[in-house]
């Protein structure tokens, strides 16, 4: 006689493979979530890194007695002791590092010759030796869609480095952003390739060795500073020395969905923490957070 299952056997069997089924599907579907999980810090991490790395990067070129933090119309220097957690927006005068680099020669060299007869007080003319003026004002009129190219009413800012400022000196809250006494207006001397001439409404009373040249003032921005999901935006290509802020300016978007941006400077050093989270993007549950830090010196 030929033995088949009993319907308790199968009953069992129907049983214990959906006990089976089941924690096998939950360990599926546990794995998977952590591995969603996993990839989405990792891009967080990496994004975050990435956002702080920029911004570093242009901050390194800073002028650092010029930067500032920004809280609707109140303006402090980034190291006063009042700067706190309500300063949103930070903000700085890059000297032109882009017009500084040059072949054979530098488009400027940082340095004004004293001695020579074209270092002039009275004519307002500054000899800046192995520079290549037109090859910066190429570049910096490249940069600046034309608004910065060392002509009348497209002047590049000049800062003599070796003396202290105060946050005022480079126009910072003064009405309209009106130019400062350490941003000195500056254009080419004819047709010179190493002689700048002050322009007509600045007065040159003193005359230092070395010195900057500024194209451009640059901000970081939050979008909305009472929300935990903002994007962060860079502004860029706008001249306090012309009587232009941030929002006169080009914008570019650093990063979306960010939850905190805190800046602070501890002596030297600028220290920023960046939070971004994922929107829930990945659908399989709470909001995931990367912070990161980043010190600039």
């Amino acid at each position: 006689m030929k033995k088949g299952f009993t319907l308790f056997e199968l009953v069992m069997v129907i049983i214990i493979m959906g006990i089976v089924a089941s924690i096998g599907a939950d360990i599926i579907a546990s794995l998977y979530a952590n591995y969603v999980r996993t990839r989405t810090i990792n891009a967080l991490e990496a994004k975050t890194e990435i956002t702080l790395e920029q911004i570093a990067k242009r901050l390194q070129y800073r002028i650092k007695d010029s930067t500032i933090a920004r809280k609707s119309n109140q303006i402090v220097p980034i190291a006063s002791t009042i700067v706190d957690d309500t300063f949103p927006i930070i903000e700085w005068i890059g000297y032109s590092n882009e017009s500084l680099l040059g072949a054979p020669r530098p488009g400027w060299s940082g340095f004004i010759d004293l001695d020579h007869s074209d270092t002039n007080k009275t004519n307002q003319t500054l000899k800046t030796s192995e520079s290549n003026l037109t090859l910066a004002s190429t570049i910096m009129s490249a940069l600046t869609n034309t608004d910065i190219n060392l002509s009348d009413e497209n002047e590049a800012a000049l800062v003599f480095k070796g003396r202290p400022y105060n946050y005022t000196d480079f126009g910072w809250g003064v009405a309209n952003n009106t130019d400062g006494s350490a941003t000195i207006k500056v254009k080419i001397f004819g047709t010179s390739l190493d002689t700048l001439q002050v322009s007509n409404d600045t007065n040159l009373s003193e005359i230092y060795e070395q010195y900057h040249l500024a194209h451009s003032a640059f901000a970081i921005v939050p979008s909305d500073t009472n929300s935990t999901d903002f994007n962060l935006t860079l502004h860029y290509n706008y001249q306090p020395w012309l009587n232009k802020n941030y929002t006169d300016g080009n914008s570019s978007i650093l990063t979306e969905h960010a939850s905190l941006f805190r800046f602070r400077q501890d002596q030297t050093l600028l220290r920023f923490k960046l939070c971004l989270h994922d929107a829930n993007q990945t659908g399989i549950g709470d909001i995931i957070v990367v912070c990161k830090e980043k010190v600039v010196y």
